[in-house]
């Protein structure tokens, strides 16, 4: 095995570790929790949808032009709705229940993406050069923790356990390790194949964030939960923010 492969897998595998971050949360008494529950979800919204805007998109419009991210990343939009509206219609009776039910499969959904994609992207860099695969897992680290959190708390809100959530958390999060894997082998035999994906998680963040996260904090009518959530939506923002820098 090449040394560009193993040090795409033990990155990799440091980029999965982030979802224990949710043992963290465990170890909140249940009181507490309750109450940062609706904050973990504004701050995985914040950091869904910076990371599309502010990382993703301009990402693929450097790499592959102005117009094919945006068509990219509308069908992974149209693509995601899609699989919304099977999963309310394949696996769930009760409304209240459904929502919840689909908001966490969809958020595990597009966080296995997202993590997948990461590993293609810490591939991809170190294919490009140690330093710069250094670099990139770094900077995914530093957004993947508060992310991991946020997803963490969004599990908890649609009903998941804590040990459930916590150990899909932590499957969801070995997708990176296959997505080193594969686009290790995609970096030396596909052209362009990272490129490509970058629009579609793109497209999966925005929906995730504004379709099923936000309009769950929109039925906040307390003063001090509304400023609560909309100081960790920011924060979440923030961070992105200064990740790109």
């Amino acid at each position: 095995m090449s040394n560009e492969l193993w040090s795409v897998i033990l990155s990799t595998l440091i980029i999965s570790s982030g979802s224990f971050v949710g043992v963290l949360t465990l170890a909140m008494n249940q009181k507490f929790l309750s109450k940062i529950l609706l904050s973990l979800v504004s701050l995985s919204a914040g950091t869904m949808l910076a990371a599309a805007l502010l990382h993703l998109l301009p990402e693929s419009v450097e790499t592959l032009g102005i117009t094919l991210p945006f068509e990219l990343t509308l069908l992974s939009f149209i693509g995601f709705f899609m699989l919304e509206r099977f999963l309310h219609w394949r696996h769930c009776h009760d409304k209240d229940h459904l929502t919840k039910h689909t908001m966490g499969t969809m958020n595990l959904v597009a966080d296995a993406i997202h993590n997948f994609l990461d590993g293609v992207l810490i591939a991809a860099s170190f294919a490009a050069g140690n330093g710069l695969g250094l670099v990139a897992t770094l900077a995914i680290a530093m957004h993947e923790i508060p992310q991991e959190i946020g997803d963490f708390g969004v599990l908890l809100h649609s009903g998941f356990t804590k040990k459930k959530a916590l150990l899909y958390n932590v499957l969801v999060s070995l997708t990176a390790i296959l997505g080193g894997i594969l686009g290790y082998v995609a970096s030396h035999t596909m052209v362009g194949f990272a490129h490509l994906l970058v629009p579609i998680a793109a497209g999966g963040f925005i929906y995730i964030s504004a379709s099923d996260l936000i309009p769950e904090l929109k039925n906040v009518t307390s003063t001090k939960k509304t400023i609560a959530m909309v100081a960790t939506f920011l924060l979440g923002v923030v961070i992105m923010y200064l990740a790109k820098e």
